[in-house]
């Protein structure tokens, strides 16, 4: 992570999972990633209504702490391919607007640093199939909406943090 998104070791995070233990291997990511998380990081899962669950949290945060947390979000491509699986075309696209309508309405927040993680699957080959490749062309819409609104955007590869957006709040 970049030197902006630091935080004291014992600062409150709260930990957003997108994530289904559909199955058994991504049961096996999930135990794997709960191992790796700090004890005192609080859980909240979101696999969908992610926009009203940071919502909530900011909410409540702001209303009965002055000290500064941290929302840690990961992943927003999971959370799309959840979102995806809804058949409701209508509730798909709600889910996508009430979220960047969060981010956009909470950017500017002094007391919440809000993190999303996510994962860039344009980068390869276009996709043979059809839903494979709306999911990329989602994601990389996605990406772009949020970059727009967002007052920080890095890209991380091999551990390596590049800097595509620094708007340091004012």
């Amino acid at each position: 992570m970049s030197k902006e998104y630091e935080t004291d070791l014992n600062a409150q995070v709260i930990y957003i999972a997108t994530a289904q233990s559909l199955d058994k291997e991504m049961s096996a990511r999930i135990k794997q990633h709960q191992a790796l998380r700090p004890k005192h990081w609080t859980l909240v899962e979101s696999p969908t209504d992610l926009g009203k669950a940071i919502e909530q949290l900011v909410l409540k945060h702001t209303c009965e702490h002055e000290k500064p947390i941290t929302i840690l979000v990961d992943c927003l491509t999971l959370w799309l391919s959840n979102c995806l699986c809804i058949t409701d075309g209508n509730c798909r696209q709600y889910e996508k607007q009430s979220f960047l309508n969060v981010l956009a309405g909470f950017t500017h927040t002094s007391n919440v640093h809000l993190v999303l993680v996510s994962n860039e699957v344009g980068h390869g080959i276009v996709p043979l199939g059809e839903l494979s490749r709306h999911f990329v062309d989602q994601a990389g819409w996605l990406h772009q909406d949020i970059a727009a609104i967002a007052n920080n955007v890095d890209f991380i590869m091999a551990g390596i943090a590049l800097s595509l957006k620094s708007n340091p709040m004012e």
